[in-house]
């Protein structure tokens, strides 16, 4: 029986890696993002006024750091990070060159390009796109519009089309890797035959070949003359050494980002709140001198917002001040933060207060 399974996941040619390696690089991307929205979010909460920008722009950081991280490695050794990581390289479909392609030579300009389009873009676009959608099942289960709205109508439908759409894009994804596992397909995934490649193991010629260029590399380098060959020159240097860092610390710090990654899951919060008891949060101790800030008004049925009797209160559980529920659900949509403290806040942790009166 084992050996009926086993030709399942076993390469038909020596270069051709097993499900379990492309999966496996495939994962690691994933795993490391959230650990690092994880680092962003701590660094926000620790000093809003001069780090809340990285949670606020997270995404589009991310992206830049992953387009310089990807090029480097798509230009030096023809894969990506998570595919040099478990030592696999590109080749384009259909070169006549098979097995004797080193990495080292590099991509096809075209295939180069694609590659890193879809390398990068791709996940920007899908994180954006959840990101929206959940955005306006919020709007839709608060009614923040009227039930007559047109635009109401239009994102109603637009939710409910996302689930089948999904489905048919994971569904996709599955059908290729189980093509890829009977050996009916090149690659395991679709974005690869989009690109024009499939993923090869590297063999002892490449890693050779690949120490030789970064040899040579170094030794050519000469002092530049002009302005602009300095300038070129600099610009070349911060940007690969801003990619040679990204790269040494994320390999250096895979398992660790992992366990992050783990550690922060959504299925695992519940059994961290069951292992750790929180204290509760003391008061922040740059609004000590509350009675005098501008944001604070003075009487406590006050929005600090709109500065009106408050309507329909709402705390904000990451700060505990309370507000009127449109102007912080505005506020915090917007800003992605406490409008007093600067905590780095979501929609949902808006709570609608309920007093005996009402």
């Amino acid at each position: 029986m084992a050996e009926h399974g086993a030709h399942l996941t076993a390469s038909a040619r020596a270069d051709r890696p097993s499900i379990f390696e492309v999966v496996a690089q495939d994962s690691l991307m994933s795993a490391v993002r959230p650990a690092l929205q994880h680092v962003a979010k701590v660094l926000a909460e620790s000093n809003p006024g001069r780090y809340g920008f990285v949670w606020r722009w997270f995404d589009e950081l991310y992206t830049l750091l992953d387009l310089l991280l990807q090029q480097h490695f798509l230009s030096r050794c023809s894969a990506s990070f998570s595919e040099n990581f478990y030592g696999l390289k590109r080749i384009a479909v259909g070169d006549s060159k098979g097995l004797h392609q080193l990495a080292s030579a590099g991509l096809p300009k075209k295939q180069h390009w694609k590659s890193l389009l879809l390398l990068v873009l791709v996940p920007y676009l899908k994180t954006r796109l959840e990101k929206l959608v959940s955005s306006l099942r919020e709007e839709d289960e608060y009614s923040i519009h009227p039930p007559s709205s047109s635009w109401k109508r239009f994102y109603r439908a637009f939710l409910a089309a996302y689930p089948f759409v999904n489905m048919a894009w994971e569904g996709w994804f599955l059908s290729q890797q189980l093509c890829y596992i009977l050996g009916k397909a090149q690659h395991h995934s679709p974005l690869l035959g989009l690109a024009g490649v499939r993923l090869a193991r590297l063999t002892a010629e490449d890693i050779q070949a690949l120490e030789q260029k970064l040899a040579a590399v170094t030794a050519s380098q000469q002092p530049a003359h002009s302005i602009k060959e300095q300038v070129q020159s600099a610009v070349k240097k911060a940007l690969g050494g801003v990619a040679l860092s990204l790269s040494t610390s994320l390999s250096v710090g895979m398992f660790f980002l992992q366990f992050l990654d783990w550690w922060y899951s959504s299925e695992n919060q519940e059994t961290i709140k069951s292992l750790t008891a929180l204290p509760t949060p003391p008061p922040p101790v740059h609004l000590d001198h509350g009675t005098g800030s501008s944001l604070l008004p003075k009487l406590k049925t006050v929005c600090p917002l709109c500065h009106k009797i408050r309507a329909n209160d709402t705390v904000l559980s990451t700060s505990g001040f309370v507000f009127c529920y449109r102007c912080v659900y505005t506020y915090v949509k917007n800003h992605q933060r406490c409008p007093i403290t600067g905590y780095a806040t979501e929609l949902q942790h808006l709570v609608k207060l309920y007093s005996p009166e009402s």
